[in-house]
């Protein structure tokens, strides 16, 4: 189903759906997806245990475990749509907030909370993954993906990139750049931009006067808005741009319409710039109520399997938990490591010199 945006000005915007709110399923003549009942429960799992990663992470950061965090709250089908339409061969390029798609690409989550505990630069092999770091630094990821990209066209091989970034990235000169390097060398990458209404505390219409996926156009490839609290649409949108994307069809932007139910960081407040109307309305859309409700309607899932998600959830949060504060503290001088592969002399001699700063107070 498309959403008109025609229908006035209540009416959600235009956008690909396959699964309404209320969980029904639906049609849509460009985007249809085939799922057996056992792949339904397990995009229902991913979305119950990757909140319960991003609700833990918070609690910790709350009780001074974590230096920072950015939650996916209310973006977690975007995100296990999309990443569940990756390949092994697919290389993802992240923000700061993808925890789904690290989850899909079976990066361990005790990692993340690694990066933001600050006892390591990541913890994960981007190679192993195929998931990169990640990026910090707003929409500079994209052009590292198309980079990536352009990388595997000239090898040949059947694989595609995907950037992740938000709506307030869109106004960034790296995203706009990347789009048309990825356009005129078409290469093979998928733009996926979880438009979350806020960039930290600027709405929208502060980013854009027409809908982000429309803007694709002008750079010469195609976008497509999707609904982004629908993991059936994201899934089956993604699938088919990276589909093009490895065929040599070039790039896809495509619009994840979603909502960031919590705050940008954990150092923001929301209720200082949003009114509380607005994230009641978008609690009705949540894309773990809406596909809970499809199991129960079309008796795929009983009361059982909720409870046995349910229970591995808690144990999940347990378990993260627990190893997080486990995590030995670095010492002063791991800073230095990893930065390269190899020796640097310029590393090298900054380490000596921190070394010495150091040694001046055991005296």
């Amino acid at each position: 189903m498309t959403v008109d945006a025609s229908r006035g000005a209540d009416a959600p915007p235009e956008l690909v759906q396959l699964l309404t709110p209320e969980g029904e399923r639906v049609e849509h003549p460009d985007y249809d997806i085939d799922l057996t009942p056992e792949e339904v429960r397990s995009l229902y799992r991913d979305l119950v245990l990757v909140r319960r990663v991003d609700l833990e992470a918070v609690a910790l950061q709350r009780q001074g475990e974590l230096g920072i965090w950015a939650s996916l709250l209310g973006q977690e089908a975007a995100q296990i749509g999309s990443g569940r339409a990756l390949t092994d061969a697919d290389m993802a390029f992240p923000t700061y907030r993808e925890h789904g798609v690290a989850w899909c690409r079976d990066v361990d989550p005790v990692n993340l909370l690694g990066l933001f505990r600050g006892v390591n630069h990541g913890g994960w092999d981007p190679a192993e993954h195929n998931f990169h770091l990640y990026t910090i630094v707003i929409g500079s990821q994209t052009l590292h993906a198309v980079g990536y990209a352009m990388g595997i066209q000239r090898d040949g091989a059947n694989a595609a990139t995907i950037a992740y970034f938000g709506d307030g990235a869109t106004s960034q000169g790296d995203v706009n750049e990347s789009f048309i390097w990825a356009s005129v060398f078409n290469a093979p990458i998928v733009f996926f931009c979880q438009n979350n209404q806020w960039a930290i505390s600027e709405p929208l219409e502060k980013q854009t006067r027409i809908p982000l996926y429309r803007r694709a156009s002008g750079f010469g490839f195609p976008g497509i808005r999707v609904d982004g609290n629908d993991v059936f649409a994201c899934l089956a949108v993604t699938r088919q741009a990276l589909r093009n994307a490895r065929e040599g069809q070039g790039p896809t932007l495509i619009e994840a319409f979603t909502y960031r139910m919590g705050a940008h960081t954990t150092t923001d407040d929301p209720t200082r710039y949003r009114v509380a109307s607005e994230l009641e309305a978008w609690k009705l859309k949540d894309p773990i109520e809406r596909l809970k409700a499809y199991l129960f309607k079309n008796e795929l899932a009983d009361q059982a399997f909720l409870d046995s998600v349910e229970a591995e959830a808690e144990d999940l949060g347990a378990d993260l938990r627990r190893r997080c504060l486990e995590m030995p503290d670095p010492g002063p001088l791991d800073i230095f490591d990893h930065v390269y592969t190899g020796s640097h002399a310029l590393i090298a001699e900054e380490r000596a010199q921190y070394a010495a700063y150091l040694e001046g107070f055991e005296s």
